[in-house]
């Protein structure tokens, strides 16, 4: 039998009113389930609806109509309760420079209600699990865009919680440090994590992911493994994640991939 889904959107609409009175449907209708253990790569261009889906599942947005559930809880009846579910990294997320991640991680276990041992004991986990320990009580301002990278995950981790939501992690990483950070997430799916990311960097998750959900428009125009993608799109021709993404979005944009 499996799993309760850890993440789970149900006909999730985000409307936004425009200038000119009219409205722009951001997200239209996106259904998508993460189950604990499974890593989800969500795709798509630019003004797709992947961020607004994510910050909808992080309670920064307030949807229009739908229901999105992180364990279980209601982002509208139940925000606080997705919050301490839910490690949220933005696109545009930062660190502050003059904070170590010592500091950082201490003082977010703080805000979460830990104190005195438990703080301490679960800042060094940490450090060792995000390989900080040598730059731990070093500024963040002097860290590698890599470091602090994986200082703005440990900060979205550092209530423990059974689901992470990631909005392009790896956007400011060289080759080496999203190789190093998408093993890490691995690492965590592992431990029966449920993880929902976006990236344009198809090629890096092609071979992390268990699912994608390609959307185009506000609404899920596919959605499978790379396999079933790759040969649902591609009438039976050779080709890679990439190509089938196109296909999937092609005729939406006047357009065939090349």
């Amino acid at each position: 039998m499996q799993s309760a889904p850890a993440i789970e959107v149900v006909d999730l609409v985000k409307h936004y009113r425009a200038g000119d009175g009219g409205v722009i449907r951001a997200v239209d209708g996106v259904s998508l389930s993460v189950r604990p253990g499974e890593m989800v790569g969500l795709l798509g261009a630019n003004g797709a609806g992947k961020t607004t889906t994510l910050r909808v599942l992080a309670t920064l947005l307030r949807p229009t109509s739908g229901h999105a559930l992180v364990a279980g809880h209601d982002v509208r009846r139940d925000p606080v309760g997705v919050r301490r579910s839910l490690g949220y990294v933005s696109a545009t997320t930062g660190v502050p420079d003059r904070l170590t991640a010592r500091e950082i991680f201490s003082s977010f276990a703080e805000l979460h209600g830990m104190e005195g041992d438990e703080r301490a004991s679960h800042v060094e986990r940490l450090l060792d699990l995000l390989d900080l320990r040598t730059c731990g009580d070093r500024p963040a301002g002097r860290l590698s865009s890599g470091q602090r990278q994986r200082v703005s995950l440990g900060r979205a981790m550092v209530h423990d919680p059974p689901a992470l939501v990631l909005d392009e992690p790896t956007n400011a990483l060289d080759v080496v440090g999203a190789r190093d950070l998408l093993a890490f997430l691995s690492d965590l799916r592992a431990e029966g994590r449920a993880i929902l990311l976006s990236t344009h960097r198809l090629h890096e998750i092609e071979m992390r992911c268990d699912r994608f959900v390609i959307i185009h428009g506000g609404q899920v125009v596919a959605s499978g493994t790379r396999e079933g993608l790759i040969g649902g799109w591609l009438d039976g021709r050779d080709g890679e994640l990439e190509d089938a993404f196109f296909a999937a979005i092609g005729d939406r944009i006047g357009g065939r991939a090349q």
